[in-house]
């Protein structure tokens, strides 16, 4: 009884070593097309250092220049996506200004950055 035991085991070991390996995706050879049916999201980074200093896409900008900037930058009305990175020592009402003036051109996607908890 004991070897059939561990022939089992052995077995049970091989199965759960290569199941996983057998598994592959389907393979299909995808059409080309020349027409992107994807819109391409516009990407925009806000940065708040310290200082209180306001950046567009790494080019300081007076607070009270940003949303012409902004909206020099947005190249269509649709799909832009506007990125936050503030430094934790930025006042709350610093970052609540930069955001009413991202909520005011009409810009729904407004996502803040930060860095993942070291543990």
């Amino acid at each position: 009884m004991v070897p059939f035991i561990d022939i089992v085991l052995v077995l049970l070991i091989i199965f759960m070593i290569s199941a996983p390996l057998m598994y592959r995706g389907i393979d299909i050879d995808l059409p080309q097309s020349s027409v992107n049916t994807i819109k391409q999201e516009q990407r925009i980074l806000l940065t708040v250092d310290r200082n209180h200093n306001v950046f567009v896409d790494d080019e300081m900008v007076p607070i009270n220049r940003l949303e012409s900037v902004i909206q020099k930058k947005r190249t269509s009305q649709s799909d832009t996506t506007v990125y936050l990175k503030a430094d934790r020592d930025v006042p709350y009402g610093t970052i609540i200004s930069v955001m009413d003036i991202v909520k005011s051109l009409g810009i729904d996607k407004l996502g803040m950055v930060t860095e993942p908890l070291k543990e």
